[in-house]
């Protein structure tokens, strides 16, 4: 038997078929099926498989998320196939493998579709440095406690290092990266900007937009861009990686600032140490949990055959490193019992262990270390946990007003978020247009159904 299984990948390899054959060897001795591996460009991911989904293709796994080809969403249009009743008998070490707030916020109207691959489960925001300029201008890391806290930096690179970008941003700007270090805030629709603070015992929904902490981020970053301190072309750009490949940014923001996040950025920058500065401490929602997750198509042959084959992926240390990073001696080489060292321009190198299973199985990366891992495995254990986890908001009822608040949202996002224009006349008129697009009715929809919600499940 084969099982099918689709997965977003950002490069092609031509040694896929070699590493699926060696796959096939574990797969057909262990559980009598084999893969097709099916890597999709990320860019055309959701496209492809939302496709799939509406003209009912035969296919056994898909790779879903909360930010890309919607968990939630998929489950209630009926694409996944529901697994709770299934893991006993067919995933007994995989339903071992996670803690029960995994499962709890991976259920969907109380049933349960997809597996984690599971890896941090939390956020926390904090600044990530560039550790040659925080050294040449002794900046004293432990005094920073808001983002304001950083300005007096940017400020010293602005004005002696003329071809680096202090404070770096893409046209999405941060305040949703930023938004628990401002007071707590968790999102519950990131299409329409609306959430929730977590320490009201009301769990009040609010419009986001309209929140006094947004107006504070935008003033904020208005006052950066005005000061030079913000790259220029950020109301346009969609990435910075060249940059960051070239350690043109000081200092960038970020929401998961999981332990050994320096040794990733450093690879990611250049070979520039990094610093992490935390601003918030470590906090769990839905949302972080269900980044990323396999889940079983309803329109699979044997979805019991799927499930085991998940189940291996997230048990079996061989069939995963060898997913992950493909053949020992041609793809990678061993420097310890537990840790690889990638070949440069090998013929399969996808590096996306966060894409395919169990991140605490796979064996570690060159720079990475055991420490690391239990520190991560430590922060998903005892971090604070949202009051509404496992609760998705269903979009469906209020789709054509988030498909209008979201046009809206691409208009004023983009230079408000940025700093690229004033605040008092534009921010108005944002909020204006928002309620005009039916942000209040959206904001009644999450509400109700987060009050039936917290009905049904005594929360």
């Amino acid at each position: 038997m084969e099982l099918v299984w689709y997965y977003p990948q950002w490069a092609t390899y031509p040694d896929l078929k070699e590493v699926e054959a060696e796959v096939n060897k574990i797969t057909q001795e262990k559980i009598n099926a084999t893969i097709r591996m099916m890597p999709t460009d990320g860019g055309s991911y959701e496209q492809k498989l939302n496709t799939m989904v509406a003209a009912n293709e035969n296919f056994d796994i898909a790779w879903t998320s909360f930010w890309m080809f919607n968990y939630a969403q998929n489950a209630r249009r009926g694409a996944f196939a529901e697994i709770g009743s299934l893991l006993d008998e067919y995933g007994p070490e995989l339903k071992a493998t996670f803690p029960d707030m995994v499962w709890d916020a991976l259920k969907v109207d109380g049933e349960i579709y997809g597996v984690l691959n599971y890896q941090t489960i939390t956020n926390k925001e904090g600044f990530l440095i560039q550790k040659r300029f925080a050294d040449k201008y002794n900046l004293d890391t432990s005094a920073i406690k808001t983002i304001r806290d950083i300005e007096p930096f940017l400020q010293q690179i602005k004005d002696n290092e003329p071809d680096i970008v202090p404070f770096a941003l893409t046209r999405a700007g941060n305040f949703e990266n930023m938004k628990t270090t401002y007071n707590n805030l968790e999102f519950i629709s990131n299409e329409a900007l609306v959430g929730i603070y977590r320490g009201d015992a009301e769990t009040k929904v609010i419009d986001v937009v309209q929140s006094p902490e947004y107006k504070e981020y935008l003033t904020l970053m208005h006052d950066w861009y005005a000061k030079g301190l913000i790259n220029p072309d950020a109301p346009t750009v969609k990435a910075l990686d060249d940059r960051k490949k070239t350690g043109q940014l000081a200092v960038t923001f970020h929401n998961v600032l999981k332990p050994g996040r320096e040794v990733e950025e450093q690879l990611a920058s250049g070979g520039q140490e990094i610093v992490t500065v935390p601003t918030s401490e470590p906090f769990v929602g839905t949302n972080t949990i269900i980044q990323s997750m396999q889940a079983i198509s309803k329109t699979s042959k044997n979805p019991e055959r799927a499930l085991m084959f998940l189940n291996l992926l997230n048990t079996d240390k061989e069939l995963l490193n060898l997913i992950c990073y493909g053949i020992e001696g041609k793809h990678y080489t061993r420097i310890s019992d537990n840790t690889v060292k990638l070949i440069d321009n090998s013929g399969y190198s996808p590096n996306q262990t966060w894409v395919f299973g169990n991140g605490f199985l796979a064996d570690l990366q060159e720079g990475q270390t055991e420490e690391v891992r239990e520190a991560t495995l430590k922060e998903n254990n005892e971090a604070q946990a949202s009051p509404i986890l496992g609760f998705t908001f269903d979009p469906e009822p209020v789709q054509t007003e988030i498909a209008n608040i979201q046009a809206v949202n691409d208009e004023f996002g983009p230079p408000l978020n940025t700093g690229a224009t004033e605040v008092e006349t534009t921010l108005a008129e944002y909020i204006a247009k928002r309620q005009k697009a039916g942000i209040d009715k959206v904001v009644a929809e999450v509400q109700r159904q987060l009050d039936e919600w917290k009905s049904k499940t005594q929360k």
